[in-house]
């Protein structure tokens, strides 16, 4: 019997059902035995949040400065197949509990030459985050053969009001009598991810265990959108800078750090207002004379699933 570990934290229950759907056909398969468990936070993060807890965050959050948790309910000397790893990026970062877990002696033990998959959903952006969670796994000798990423399909001009209103107050929406639509992924993107689980079911009990190569090619795993890539550098930067500042003030919940947050917030957004729109006009004036190293960047976020979606021909149709 093949095994299969998936870890996973949700704060909202949109990526544990995203998990879930995943997970369905794993589950049903006869050849492998799912072990599914769900991180308990070092610290408990609130939600809604509110304004100063959502931003107090970051510090730790962009240091990955969490400590380690030991997840119950596996045992770390199980020789498992494949994990799947689910989380969701805070600060373009990996929330903290994946972090902790990450550092803890299980994840050691357990993620040691073995494949990975990881799974994300969000608003929008993702690349260092899993660039962050790479690293991660090359540190534990892990091999990651796939990324699947699936991100709200409405226009960003929408999620960005109706994204932070979910956050501060738990209303998904929709809003404004239906001209914003509801916050997060959609019933549909949700129950589409099954078609992961199916990948897997077709191919892991026949793979042999030093093969390296993606389960889920073909099947539009990841969409990496230009406009963002120098976008989530530079505010990776900029976390960066302003997160160092507030761990040099104070821990979390500090008196002190509230009045940075403050101003922070207020850069923040006049950077959004502002800098962000110039910006995104000079890329598309740009973009036609680099076009050539845009799809390299593109080409390597991608990986190791990549973007395009393949249809399925008659044989693998009746596969399913």
């Amino acid at each position: 019997m093949l095994k299969v570990l998936a870890v996973g934290f949700s704060q909202t229950g949109q990526l544990t059902r995203l998990l879930d759907s995943v997970l369905g056909p794993i589950k049903e398969s006869t050849e492998i035995e799912v072990t599914q468990i769900t991180l308990q936070t070092h610290r408990k993060f609130p939600f809604p949040w509110n304004f100063f807890n959502f931003f107090d965050t970051m510090p730790e959050c962009v240091y990955e400065d969490a400590p380690p948790i030991e997840p119950e309910g596996v045992d770390p000397d199980t020789d498992f197949d494949l994990i799947i790893l689910a989380y969701q990026a805070w600060f373009l970062s990996p929330c903290p509990p994946i972090i902790s877990f990450l550092k803890s002696e299980a994840a050691r033990k357990i993620i040691k030459g073995k494949p990975v998959m990881t799974l994300i959903g969000c608003r929008n952006m993702w690349l260092m985050a899993q660039e962050a969670l790479k690293e991660r796994i090359d540190d534990l000798d892990g091999h990651l053969i796939d990324n699947a990423v699936v991100v709200d399909e409405a226009h960003a001009a929408y999620t960005f009001y109706s994204t932070p209103i979910w956050m501060l107050t738990g209303d998904k929406g929709p809003y404004f009598n239906g001209r914003v639509p509801a916050a997060g992924l959609t019933d549909e993107q949700i129950a589409d991810a099954s078609r992961f689980g199916e990948a897997v079911v077709r191919q892991l009990p026949n793979r042999e265990k030093s093969d390296r190569s993606p389960m889920l090619a073909g099947l539009g795993a990841v969409k990496v959108s230009e406009g963002l890539i120098a976008s989530e550098k530079i505010a990776k930067r900029n976390f960066r800078l302003w997160g160092g500042l507030m761990r040099k003030i104070g821990n979390p919940d500090a008196i002190a750090r509230k009045a940075v947050l403050i101003i922070y917030f207020t850069f923040l957004a006049i950077i959004v207002l502002t800098v962000m729109p110039i910006m995104a006009v000079v890329k598309k004036i740009l973009k036609r004379f680099n076009k050539a190293k845009v799809e390299k960047q593109k080409a390597y976020f991608a990986r190791p699933s990549g973007e395009g979606r393949e249809l399925l021909g008659d044989e693998q149709a009746e596969a399913l």
